[in-house]
Formats: C-alpha cells, sequence, structure tokens
C-alpha cells in the first residue's frame, strides 16, 4: 500500500500510479449475494449446473459486482494520511471488457488522471482504475472513478 501524507501531495502525481490493490477473490457465494442484493438472478451468475453448458464454461460474476469491489480495491492500494472522509462522486466511463469467472482473483491498479482542489480544503480525484484478473492479459473492468476526499 502506498501511503501520501497530505491530499495535497497528489497535486503532483497527475499521470502516475497511485497504488495497486490486494488480490480478492470473487467465489461463488460472494456472486450469489450480489445476485440478492441486486434481484440479478440471471442463470450465467446463479446456476453453476446450466452456467456449465454456457459461454464461459462457468458462472461468471456480475460486472456490478465487480465495479462494487472498487471501495475495498481503494482501500488496500492507497492512503492519504490527512484525509478524514472520502464520498464517491460517481464515474464518467465504465467498461467490462472480459469476464469474470467463478474463482477468479482480482485486483485494481490506479492511476491518477486528475486532482481539482474544493474549497475549503479538499480535492476532487478523478482516478483511472484498471481491474485485472490474474492469469488474463485483458482487463475485467476500466472504469474513471470520481472522489471527493476531505481534511
Amino acid at each position: 500500500m502506498k501511503v501520501f501524507e497530505r491530499l495535497t501531495d497528489l497535486q503532483g502525481l497527475v499521470g502516475q500510479s497511485l497504488g495497486t490493490s490486494d488480490w480478492v477473490e470473487i467465489d461463488q457465494e460472494r456472486i450469489d449475494r450480489f445476485a440478492e442484493a441486486t434481484g440479478d438472478h440471471q442463470w450465467i451468475h446463479v446456476d453453476p449446473a446450466r452456467a456449465r453448458k454456457g459461454p464461459f464454461g462457468t458462472t461468471v460474476a456480475h460486472g456490478f459486482l465487480t465495479l462494487s469491489l472498487l471501495p475495498l480495491f481503494f482501500e488496500s492500494a492507497f492512503a492519504i494520511r490527512d484525509v478524514a472522509m472520502g464520498i464517491n462522486y460517481g464515474l464518467n466511463r465504465v467498461r467490462f471488457p472480459a469476464p469474470v469467472p467463478v474463482g477468479s482473483r482480482l485486483r485494481a491498479h490506479f492511476t491518477l488522471l486528475a486532482c481539482e482542489p474544493l474549497e475549503p480544503a479538499g480535492a476532487q480525484l478523478t482516478v483511472q482504475v484498471t481491474v485485472e484478473r490474474e492469469g488474463s492479459d485483458k482487463p475485467v473492468c476500466v472504469a474513471e472513478s470520481v472522489t471527493r476526499r476531505h481534511p
């Protein structure tokens, strides 16, 4: 985990890596819990027997499940010591270029795209998040995350 002392330190890091998260395993229980929480019970996610005969040969995680892991990935990738609160402000662009088969391990890489000051002392960070699946050359999610951080 990378640690930055002050939020203002990030202003000079536009275009650079902020860090890489820990690995997270995507098991069937996590997929099922996400399906239950969202009401998305499509068979490719929750029916292992049927999914074995489907296009991926197994169940796959919901794209939005992968996206919902961004806060977990952020937490293990980098910290800013003088930030007391972070707010999810939104997303500029999200794509899911590859599936996440059950049993996959994922991690995220963070690149700072913009750091805009907020009054009186905060900053709005636009960060490119690239989520990779262990053993795959193609990312499973690429997103621009916009957060507001406050001391």
